[in-house]
């Protein structure tokens, strides 16, 4: 597991055989000019006596910790690399330092070993990024032990930087310091939830340092720089935008201010904001005038077909399969939804267009009994392989489409500017593209949709969704049901109706969607529920905020 990370999960799934022996170790290595950064940052900490690089590579670190004279009279540097090769390589280059201990072994055995007796005042370094269907059998008992050992779930979505970080902290002295250079998922993600809650509880002070442009040239990977720190006054965290390498160059630690950091299970993406912005979106969690989008409906994923090029079909495949009475309307696409309420006539048009705007759902009948032009798609189909694909195999009949369903309304899954939250009128149903809404008994859809078209809860999807390196904004069905809503209970149907035709006819005509928001903030939530204009104006900047940031990153 040499020093760097790997590929994300957001990129497509490699087969072990296909992947390079250098993406399978995590190969790729840290820039020189970071490197330098994170250790200078302790060049003038007169306690450092034992430093720690457990995944050293190449020995960039080695070089850095050696050339900013970090080890003290005495001190002493361990490195451990689980390539032998490379580890002889870096002997070869470094000589026999008399502060330096090279150590060809597995990391995770090298904390099995030492964590009850070893101690460091410094750990730097770049953990691999390796997926766990990538480890060896020895290595995934290992991990999972370190992180249940600290109170952590382990599952098959950790990655081994996780279980790196967790060793590494409990390696730290009493006042000891890391810096590591790690995934931006840390942020945002689910499978590192634990992980956020284990350092808050675990440092004291906690830095992150981001970066608009990608650091590593040779994958689109976003990464941040942590620093950890124990001991000494409880100070919480701070994250520090950065554009890219050559900032650091000028930049002071000392000059940045932390923000007090809950020990909760929370996305450190909220820590963007500052003190301010962070109190207005409590109170405004708290404030009873405001729901979850989950009080009001269930959430679900959309239809997952296993395959949409294939169950998803034009007008033209309709008509040349004779498909008529075995498809159902389709809104497949944030292209295909272009207003608020989705009518007959909006899904004709998309028809009409050539847009794949059908999904097909044969009967559960023997495909005996199935017409001749249907059982022809189904063998066009195994012809070109398109029942291979996973979901599509483990089913009875791979072509029979499971959990078929009308939904309410429709919420976007992968979104630019925006979510867009969207009426269903016509007994469409939906791919995995959009999430599919249920709303309760006895609530209202148009007042929920109208509810969801303001600065405030457009601030949440921000805060609540998650970005990646394309600048694309996710949110999946759990996160959408965190959103937080005004209440229109007390708003006249009359008036709730005026409006979101309103909007619907804007959204229609594209218009800026900050127009929209004008409308209903002023309308409905200053007008209509008594909220602070200011309020609103702060949530807007947050949601800009927010949306600036993930866009510059596309």
């Amino acid at each position: 597991m040499p020093g760097s990370i790997s590929f994300s999960f957001g990129e497509i799934m490699i087969l072990k055989q296909d992947s390079t022996k250098q993406k399978l170790r995590g190969a790729y290595y840290t820039p020189k000019k970071a490197a330098s950064k994170m250790v200078e940052f302790f060049k003038e900490d007169a306690s450092i006596q034992t430093v720690l690089e457990p995944s050293c590579g190449s020995g960039v670190f080695i070089d850095t910790v050696l050339e900013h004279g970090i080890l003290k009279e005495g001190g002493m540097l361990t490195a451990i690399e689980i390539e032998a090769d490379v580890v002889q390589k870096t002997i070869g280059r470094v000589g026999q330092h008399p502060n330096v201990r090279l150590l060809a072994m597995d990391f995770f055995q090298y904390y099995q070993e030492k964590k009850d007796t070893q101690r460091f005042d410094l750990i730097v370094g770049n953990p691999p990024y390796i997926r766990y269907q990538y480890l060896e059998d020895a290595q995934r008992a290992m991990m999972s032990q370190i992180l249940k050992s600290h109170g952590m779930k382990a599952n098959k979505l950790i990655n081994t930087w996780v279980g790196f970080l967790v060793a590494c902290v409990h390696l730290l002295s009493e006042n000891g310091k890391l810096a590591f250079v790690i995934p931006a998922e840390i942020l945002q993600v689910a499978y590192a939830e634990d992980l956020r809650l284990f350092l808050a509880k675990q440092l004291t002070r906690i830095t992150l340092l981001t970066f608009e442009e990608l650091i590593f040239p040779d994958i689109e990977q976003e990464v941040i720089v942590l620093i950890g720190e124990k001991g000494g006054e409880e100070q919480g965290i701070r994250i520090i935008e950065l554009n890219n390498l050559d900032d650091l160059d000028t930049l002071s630690l000392c000059a940045q201010d932390f923000q007090k950091l809950s020990r909760v299970h929370e996305k450190w993406t909220k820590y963007f904001m500052n003190e301010k912005e962070n109190r207005l979106i409590a109170r405004l969690r708290s404030d009873r005038r405001f729901q979850k989008l989950s009080d009001t409906a269930r959430i679900n994923i959309g239809i997952t077909t296993g395959n949409n090029k294939y169950f998803s079909i034009s007008k033209k495949e309709v008509e040349q399969y004779d498909m008529d009475d075995v498809v159902r309307p389709l809104i497949g696409r944030s292209s295909h939804a272009n207003s608020v309420y989705f009518s007959k006539e909006d899904w004709k048009k998309n028809a009409e267009s050539g847009k794949a705007a059908y999904l097909v759902d044969f009967p559960d009948i023997p495909i005996e009994d199935y017409p001749k032009k249907h059982r022809d798609y189904i063998q066009n189909g195994e012809k070109s392989g398109q029942h291979t694909g996973y979901k599509c195999r483990i089913r009875e009949r791979w072509y029979r489409v499971p959990s078929i369903w009308v939904p309410d309304a429709f919420f976007l899954r992968r979104n630019n500017l925006y979510p867009k939250f969207v009426l269903n009128c016509c007994d469409a149903v939906s791919t995995d593209t959009m999430h599919r809404i249920q709303f309760y008994g006895g609530i209202e859809p148009e007042r929920i949709v109208l509810s969801y078209y303001n600065s405030i809860s457009f601030a949440f999807t921000e805060i609540c969704g998650r970005s990646y390196g394309g600048g694309v904004l996710e949110i999946l069905p759990g996160e959408a049901g965190n959103l937080v809503l005004p209440v229109l209970d007390s708003i006249p149907m009359k008036t709730v109706r005026s409006v979101l035709k309103q909007v619907d006819k804007m959204i229609r005509k594209s218009e800026n969607i900050e127009r929209v928001l004008d409308l209903v903030d002023g309308q409905i939530l200053v007008d209509g529920l008594g909220m602070n204009a200011k309020d609103c104006i702060q949530a807007r900047q947050i949601w800009k905020k927010m949306q600036r940031r993930r866009l510059q990153r596309g």
